[in-house]
């Protein structure tokens, strides 16, 4: 993956209580095409080096949630709050949604799987969806997904 200074970016790496965390912030400069790279953080002065296989362009389809429970997809009151959740998240990353519109409770659309909200940004057309994690059933991912033309 390319990156030039300037770009927004999404870091991945583990907070000091052994937790994963996701920050947000520009690309600051690039030591060579293979990393690492420096990462200016949001709410921070300095900047972190960090290896590209952390580092992920800023887009609607790259922001998410990743999160423990299945009950926030098992319960339609918990699930109606995944919305709020990803769309704070989406500012939080500096993405500007155009247009976000609930689906109520969700409709489920493949065991464990729920269709939220459709969404516009940029332009084109995504669909918020949560879905349990086929390799950590435990876990509830919730992203934007382009919507296909044979979704109703």
């Amino acid at each position: 993956m390319n990156f030039s200074p300037g770009d927004r970016v999404r870091y991945e790496c583990t907070g000091d209580d052994g937790l994963p965390l996701v920050r947000y912030g520009f690309i600051g400069g690039v030591a060579a095409s293979d990393g690492p790279v420096v990462v200016l953080l949001d709410g921070e002065l300095g900047g972190d080096v960090v290896n590209l296989a952390q580092v992920q362009h800023v887009t609607v389809t790259t922001v998410e949630l990743l999160l423990h429970g299945t009950d926030l997809v098992d319960e339609p009151e918990l699930r109606r709050g995944l919305v709020s959740l990803w769309h704070a998240e989406a500012d939080t990353a500096g993405l500007d949604i155009d247009a976000l519109h609930s689906i109520g409770d969700g409709e489920c659309d493949a065991p464990g799987g729920w269709c939220l909200a459709e969404l516009n940004a940029g332009g084109a057309h995504y669909v918020l969806r949560a879905f349990q994690c086929p390799s950590e059933p435990e876990m509830v991912r919730v992203r934007a997904e382009p919507r296909t033309p044979d979704w109703e």
